[in-house]
C-alpha cells in the first residue's frame, strides 16, 4: 500500500519577514490586552478572565518570540558569510 508522502516530495519552506510578523503579532497581542483591561470586572463577573490573561500570555510568548527569531536570523547570517570565500567579503 502506498502513502500519499510517497508521491511527491515536499515544498520547501517559504522564507519571509520573520522577524517582523512576530514583532507586529507580539503588538496586537499586548494591544489587545490593554484594550480589554478597563473592562476587566465585565470580564471577572461573567467568567471571563482568562481573556485578559490569554492576551498577556501571548504578548510574554510573542517577546520569547521576538528573541528567537532575531537570534534565528543572526545564526543564518553568520553561516551565510562562512561559506563565502574571503575574496568576496
Amino acid at each position: 500500500m502506498w502513502k500519499k508522502s510517497e508521491l511527491r516530495e515536499a515544498p520547501a519552506p517559504l522564507e519571509g519577514p520573520v522577524v517582523g510578523t512576530i514583532i507586529g503579532g507580539t503588538v496586537i497581542w499586548f494591544v489587545l490586552f490593554l484594550g480589554q483591561l478597563p473592562f476587566y470586572g465585565w470580564f471577572a463577573d461573567h467568567g471571563h478572565t482568562w481573556w485578559v490573561w490569554t492576551c498577556l500570555a501571548g504578548g510574554g510568548l510573542g517577546l520569547v518570540g521576538i528573541w528567537y527569531v532575531r537570534a534565528r536570523d543572526a545564526a543564518i547570517k553568520r553561516a551565510e558569510a562562512g561559506d563565502r570565500p574571503a575574496d568576496q567579503l
